[in-house]
């Protein structure tokens, strides 16, 4: 599945406010006529979009014997900004979040004023220095505590995580390909970040820091010293919400419908 996050305060249900989860599960329950819930790869923030989300759900035995129909149905009933793309039966003891391998986020910034991007990218008013904001990223590879980066008040029983991929690219967006929008080279930028794991606000965390160091206010050693003695308050500040993307989750090792049980 995928959604635009712009709406909901974020994947996981809360009480008195719209969520991806909440809305899944109310048009799950609209359809099936029962309660079903419906366990996500992972717990996105608010305004935080995704992009190949996995998501898995136990379904009542008469309404799965047609997957396709009722991917029909529930796209016809959830809101314009959720779309299901594919369902497909699984081994009973899959789980989309404990068994995902590997997760994968992408941030999205342009360095000057484009009505095309507002939406999805973040706007830099200040020129950044994409090389140093790579080798400041290349610090983050390998297993660290990455406390420094976590939301205060975390619930986590770790702050570890490790990853296997941070890198900043320029890219150019389909209004600049196709349309010919004016395009002066390297406006626009975005970081790809994958992990076993991200804690709360990391990736946004992460983003911001790695800013501060294309900027010039920190040097790119700055993220090395974060990891190994620093709190989230030394940390730089969260970027938006609305640029980040969930762009897909690994179960490595295990074939499209069948469950880590089934593997061994």
């Amino acid at each position: 599945m995928s959604y635009n996050g712009s709406k909901f305060c974020g994947w996981q249900i809360q009480n008195n406010a719209d969520t991806v989860q909440g809305a899944l599960e109310k048009a799950f329950a609209l359809l099936s006529g029962t309660l079903v819930n419906i366990t996500g790869a992972g717990r996105t923030d608010t305004g935080v979009n995704a992009i190949n989300y996995v998501a898995h759900a136990e379904l009542p035995e008469d309404a799965a014997k047609n997957p396709a129909h009722i991917r029909y149905k529930l796209n016809a009933i959830l809101p314009k900004e959720i779309v299901i793309h594919e369902i497909s039966e699984a081994g009973p003891c899959f789980h989309a979040r404990f068994d995902a391998v590997s997760r994968e986020y992408h941030y999205f910034v342009h360095l000057r004023k484009d009505p095309f991007c507002e939406n999805f990218s973040y706007r830099l008013r200040y020129p950044v220095d994409m090389e140093r904001m790579n080798k400041g990223a290349s610090y983050l590879a390998g297993t660290h505590d990455f406390s420094c980066f976590e939301k205060t008040g975390g619930s986590n029983k770790t702050s570890i995580c490790t990853i296997t991929h941070a890198e900043w690219k320029t890219y150019s967006p389909v209004h600049v390909q196709v349309l010919g929008y004016p395009d002066s080279g390297g406006d626009y930028m975005v970081f790809t970040i994958k992990a076993d794991r991200f804690l709360r606000n990391m990736v946004r965390a992460i983003v911001g820091s790695l800013l501060e160091i294309g900027r010039g206010r920190k040097e790119p050693e700055w993220i090395k010293e974060l990891i190994l003695g620093g709190n989230r308050s030394d940390a730089g500040g969260s970027v938006p919400g609305n640029a980040l993307f969930f762009s897909g989750a690994e179960y490595a090792g295990q074939p499209e419908g069948h469950s880590a049980e089934e593997k061994k």
